[in-house]
């Protein structure tokens, strides 16, 4: 080797080792985009396809499908499976399973109903099961705090000062609060029985469902608890923002997008990495723009079936699920505890080798998933005239699960997002809607509902095998 060579050989080397930093267009998006379809992830597509193929269907046999009433109509059907569904994706995410959610979203809200109903929640419930929630509530704090947890002790300590002043009694805004620290609160002890005695979570679910279950019939003395009298939580499945609000509301969603991808952009090149072009970035922006703009726009419409009053405007409904929706993206895909989720559902053998915090990870993310499944809880309750003694069983628990499924989410860990599980439950909704408005047999929700859970189940199965044949 000469001289000449032996110099230009280690800038050669490195120049080979390179990282790419040149920017990414229109064409490199949608190149990638295939290559992941192709190497077995194809995320949320098949639910997409599966959404527009039923709409399709609905559709064109039947004209009351496609009404500004109905589209209403099918947001809150669709509501509490997807509040649900979002928190049961955190769980799905780290490799577990939450059995309890659908009963923990029906004792949460029977609690808070209970409350609001009496005035007076510890004369309502009785002396043994109001201490021995006040006893629950302040080991799950102890619990939150031994695990080195943050935001979960504090927000059940909370949620006990209120039970314990009886704010929760008199402002259905506390009552709420109240509702979801019960939900924190259940997600911390199931998830420390899971990950510090090693009980599969399966165990460990199943057993805090029938035990809720219990729970929640001592909350409402065996008889169910009206919540249409309270304005506020009626307006969660029957309410609307105005249109004027909810212009607003399109339009900060609409403008923080396209900021936040902007700014992304223009320090990602700053920092000399790879980049979406301003190209890919606008035409981004203008898609979601358009896509929102008209579900916007047709929302804004009269839906009222008569001339007397007049029915517009983004519903509660929608919204609510949106803005968590967008939280817990950011929360996933900006954090570090959000990637760590998905680096121990994918690996947690390698997770642990980093010096993750498993255990407390996943802990948060069971407090998450109850806590989830107490905002849905309220929503149900309101969509179901009140807290009644069924409230959260039945088969509202199987069409979450199969909404964050169906969505893309997977069931072996390391893969999902929150909007897997907004458009699982529009799945799962749209298919009892449109059988209604067809009147066909009952029978046939549940037929359909399976196949579809069935087919998006093995496309997990498959993708995923593809995946490590690559």
């Amino acid at each position: 080797m000469t001289t000449s060579e032996t110099a230009t050989a280690p800038e050669d080397t490195r120049g080979s080792f390179r990282a790419d930093v040149s920017p990414r267009g229109i064409e490199d998006a949608f190149r990638q985009y295939f290559a992941r379809l192709r190497s077995g992830d194809p995320g949320g597509l098949p639910s997409v396809l599966g959404l527009l193929f039923l709409g399709l269907i609905f559709a064109t046999t039947t004209d009351n499908f496609v009404g500004h009433l109905n589209a209403a109509n099918l947001a809150a059907q669709s509501s509490f499976i997807a509040l649900i569904a979002l928190g049961l994706v955190f769980v799905l995410l780290v490799g577990e399973i939450d059995l309890s959610a659908g009963a923990t979203a029906g004792m949460t809200a029977a609690f808070a109903a209970q409350g609001l109903h009496s005035g007076d929640l510890h004369h309502a419930v009785g002396n043994y099961v109001y201490w021995a929630l006040a006893a629950g509530l302040a080991g799950a704090v102890v619990l939150g705090v031994f695990n080195r947890m943050i935001v979960a002790p504090a927000m059940v300590l909370v949620g006990l000062i209120v039970m314990l002043t009886g704010a929760n009694e008199n402002h259905q805004w506390f009552a709420f609060y109240f509702a979801v620290s019960i939900g924190v609160a259940v997600g911390t002890f199931s998830g420390t029985l899971v990950t510090r005695l090693g009980i599969p979570s399966f165990i460990v679910t199943l057993a805090l469902l029938l035990a809720w279950e219990g729970v929640k019939l001592y909350a409402l003395k065996n008889q169910s608890v009206g919540t249409t009298n309270f304005s506020t939580w009626y307006k969660l499945t029957h309410g609307a923002m105005s249109v004027t609000e909810g212009w607003i509301f399109f339009g900060v969603l609409a403008g923080s997008y396209f900021a936040f991808t902007f700014i992304r952009s223009r320090m990602r090149r700053a920092a000399g990495l790879s980049a979406d072009t301003i190209a890919l970035v606008v035409v981004r922006a203008l898609v979601v723009a358009a896509i929102g703009g008209y579900i916007t726009y047709y929302l804004s419409q009269n839906r009222s079936p008569n001339d007397i009053v007049k029915i517009e405007g983004v519903p509660w409904a929608a919204s609510v699920p949106i803005t968590f929706m967008v939280f817990w993206t950011l929360w996933l895909a900006k954090t570090h505890w959000g990637r760590h989720l998905y680096a121990i559902g994918g690996n947690i053998e390698a997770a642990n080798r980093a010096g993750m915090a498993v255990a407390r990870n996943k802990i948060n993310a069971f407090a998450i998933c109850s806590g989830m499944a107490a905002v849905g809880g309220l929503f149900l309750a309101d969509f179901s005239g009140g807290a009644t003694t069924d409230l959260g069983g039945g088969d509202i628990l199987l069409f979450a699960v199969a909404a964050a499924v169906i969505g893309g989410t997977s069931l072996f860990g390391g893969r999902g997002r929150p909007r897997d599980a907004i458009i699982g439950a529009l799945v799962i909704a749209t298919i009892p809607n449109g059988i209604h408005l067809h009147q066909f047999p009952e029978q046939a929700n549940e037929v359909i509902t399976g196949a579809v859970l069935l087919v998006a189940a093995s496309v997990d199965a498959v993708s995923r095998r593809r995946a490590k044949a690559r």
